[in-house]
């Protein structure tokens, strides 16, 4: 047996106990599509489908701790972060990344919930474009975290490009902007545009769901271009297999929760298998 031969993954992010979203639902993803996922715990929060009612950050100490503990012993293909929260843990983790080698980044720049709780304070927006974003090699915001990365309100599928643009000028090398569920106004679909390192582009559009069982949608689609990434695929690869992965983990939904309940991971193995 040759040692850490199988693809192994890492996120570092914050962990949601209703298992929904966060580091949770990335293992969740990770495991469904044949990849070993690890994490590096920035964060605990206290939450059910109703709703966040505390969060707690790590000390920066533990999560050097655990950065050197992966770094030691494993192999890892490709890593994506999720929740960091402060200035403080973004600069704690670039100073980590710059140290070890993880593979490839996948961004999910968390910002605030589908509730509404803030998970990044304003201040730390500046530091995650200026220190953490030019380490990318995939970003992923949704609608929402793209006008505010991007500095600009997007009203239309115009905008969605010149976002794009803007953030590969931060030095990300992809970008995929996620646009609003009414495709502004025009039809029932999501569409998202993609902008790759070599100047390629395209729309990724899949039907409108109207669903509230929608927790960790935005960690999925990154956990699996994760995972696609460590598995040898190409970055457009990913994103297309990440976009059509996601979507099908929303059409088949499971009743957890009351309200905002988490997506059907179960549904990843289906092109797997």
């Amino acid at each position: 047996m040759v040692i850490n031969e199988f693809p192994q993954v890492v996120t570092i992010a914050g962990n949601d106990s209703d298992g929904s979203a966060g580091g949770p639902a990335d293992l969740h993803t990770f495991f469904t599509r044949n990849t070993y996922g690890m994490m590096i715990l920035t964060a605990a929060v206290a939450g059910n489908s109703h709703g966040i009612t505390a969060a707690h950050q790590m000390p920066t100490e533990f999560i050097d701790a655990q950065f050197k503990a992966i770094a030691d012993d494993f192999a890892i293909r490709a890593a994506k972060t999720g929740m960091l929260g402060t200035v403080e843990v973004i600069e704690n983790v670039v100073a980590n990344l710059k140290v070890v080698d993880f593979g490839y980044l996948v961004v999910d720049p968390v910002i605030s919930t589908k509730h509404g709780n803030t998970l990044l304070e304003p201040d730390a927006v500046t530091t995650m474009k200026d220190k953490l974003l030019p380490l990318a090699d995939v970003i992923t915001p949704n609608f929402y975290e793209a006008q505010i990365l991007a500095d600009m309100t997007i009203g239309s599928s115009a905008d969605q490009i010149e976002a794009a643009h803007r953030l590969q000028g931060l030095g990300v090398k992809n970008v995929v902007i996620k646009g609003p569920h009414d495709n502004f106004g025009a039809e029932a679909l999501v569409r998202d545009f993609v902008l790759l390192e070599d100047g390629e582009s395209f729309w990724l559009e899949a039907p409108y769901i109207a669903t509230d069982r929608i927790n960790g949608t935005g960690d999925t689609f990154a956990a699996v271009i994760v995972s696609e990434l460590a598995l040898g695929k190409t970055v457009k690869q990913a994103i297309e297999t990440a976009k059509f992965a996601t979507h099908r983990a929303i059409a088949k939904e499971i009743a957890v929760g009351h309200q905002y309940g988490p997506i059907n991971h179960w549904q990843l193995l289906t092109d797997m298998e």
